[in-house]
């Protein structure tokens, strides 16, 4: 045998190797996103801290005044606004103007006043939870856990509050009215979606049904429970667990 034919059948190949199986490429975690809007940015600051210690969440804005806090939303389209005390335009304001531009976005407000009115107002501008300055070391995690779960939040005292209040008010006019009147299962349904801050709009998408037949629905269910405003409507559904405060 040749030295040349020696040489080519050592070098020649033993056998097919596979290539390598390459893994296969695992799907990133979503963000949870978070504008935060105060006029001072040490507060700012410190409540940065506090949510980007969350796993998954991402503060991608942040805003001095409503104004700013607007702009941010149009553009980041984020899934939470924590609003805080701003000049220009107050939390309410600029709850009504989020929810009207990026519905998918929801808004939690920390404010310096503890009130049973200004929670009134927070929960008709559609705003997600309400949270005094004075609980959010405590509190604004777990409030940001509740509402990313799609629950509404309230802070513990106020929650007792609210439930209290709208067991002495109706209380009273049970006296009065005798009105003990159950609701229907689609009427509970109707209640649970209005109270978690939904518009008569997204609750008729919810549900299936038209935005008038919502409306309808809500006006027969104040008629029938003799609610005198929307807030007595937020309580009920507290007391009764429809939604979680």
């Amino acid at each position: 045998m040749s030295r040349e034919a020696a040489t080519a059948i050592k070098e020649a190949p033993t056998g097919t190797r596979e290539a390598p199986a390459v893994p296969p490429r695992l799907p990133v975690p979503r963000r949870y996103r978070v504008v935060i809007a105060d006029d001072h940015s040490i507060v700012r600051r410190g409540i940065r801290t506090l949510l980007e210690s969350l796993p998954g969440v991402e503060v991608c804005a942040e805003a001095a005044n409503g104004a700013e806090a607007l702009h941010h939303v149009m553009r980041e389209r984020p899934d939470l606004v924590v609003d805080l005390t701003m000049p220009e335009k107050n939390g309410l304001e600029v709850t009504r103007l989020v929810r009207e531009g990026s519905p998918t976005t929801d808004v939690l407000i920390l404010t310096m006043h503890f009130s049973e009115e200004v929670a009134r107002e927070v929960v008709r501008c559609g705003a997600r939870g309400y949270l005094p300055k004075s609980d959010a070391d405590i509190e604004l995690l777990h409030a940001v856990r509740h509402i990313q779960q799609h629950k509404p939040f309230f802070t513990g005292k106020l929650a007792t509050s609210m439930a209290e209040s709208f067991v002495r008010d109706t209380g009273a006019r049970n006296d009065d009215n005798h009105n003990d009147a159950p609701l229907s299962a689609r009427e509970l349904e109707v209640v649970q979606l209005l109270a978690s801050g939904k518009s008569n709009k997204e609750a008729a998408a919810m549900i299936g049904v038209s935005t008038r037949t919502v409306e309808s629905y809500r006006n027969h269910i104040m008629r029938k429970m003799d609610f005198r405003s929307f807030s007595d409507l937020i309580r009920f559904a507290i007391r009764n667990n429809l939604i979680q405060a």
